[in-house]
């Protein structure tokens, strides 16, 4: 067994660690809504997160209109006078940022590059959905027929793609793994 143990070190402490820190940072996040999602009302990071697809989209020259949704906490996005769509709390990008900080830190590079390339990573993720909500939005008005491949399919792709990419970077580039940890 200690052989096994030995042999398999680094991806015990992977594995360890990835799932502590995703434990601890969904439990704060879970605790955040609890507290976030009282009487109904649609927590601070998703509104922001609304408002901001907002902005880009009156940017884009599109009439938008972001209002609270009276029967859930979400936000109802309004574009041209047209319903199309609801900013839930699975569209601020939180859990994503979730999942990747995890991997990085199961990966664990030198501080100063580990913080910087979570904080970097993370603007990106950040800025990346805030568009795909955008396009997802504009797709959603333009071809409403369309909207099963677009937000089961081909969006979500696009952000985890984007956490692919950042990990793979992170592994091959940063990380204190290197070729000689067999």
């Amino acid at each position: 067994m200690k052989d096994l143990l030995v042999k398999y070190k680094l991806v015990l402490k992977f594995i360890l660690t990835f799932l502590l820190v995703y434990g601890t940072l969904t439990f704060a996040y879970k605790f955040y809504l609890d507290n976030a999602n009282i009487n109904n009302k649609t927590d601070d990071l998703t509104y922001l997160v609304a408002k901001q697809t907002d902005v880009l989209l009156e940017n884009l020259g599109y009439d938008s209109v972001i209002e609270k949704h009276p029967d859930e906490p979400s936000m109802k996005l309004i574009i041209n006078g047209k319903y199309v769509a609801r900013v839930v709390e699975g569209c601020n990008s939180v859990s994503i940022l979730i999942l990747f900080t995890s991997f990085v830190l199961a990966f664990v590079g030198k501080f100063k590059t580990t913080f910087l390339y979570i904080l970097a990573g993370s603007v990106l993720l950040y800025v990346v959905n805030l568009f795909r909500i955008v396009i997802l939005s504009i797709g959603l008005y333009h071809y409403p027929w369309r909207s099963e491949e677009l937000h089961t399919v081909v969006f979500p792709l696009i952000i985890y793609g984007m956490v692919f990419l950042l990990w793979m970077l992170w592994v091959n580039k940063f990380s204190n793994l290197t070729k000689t940890d067999d």
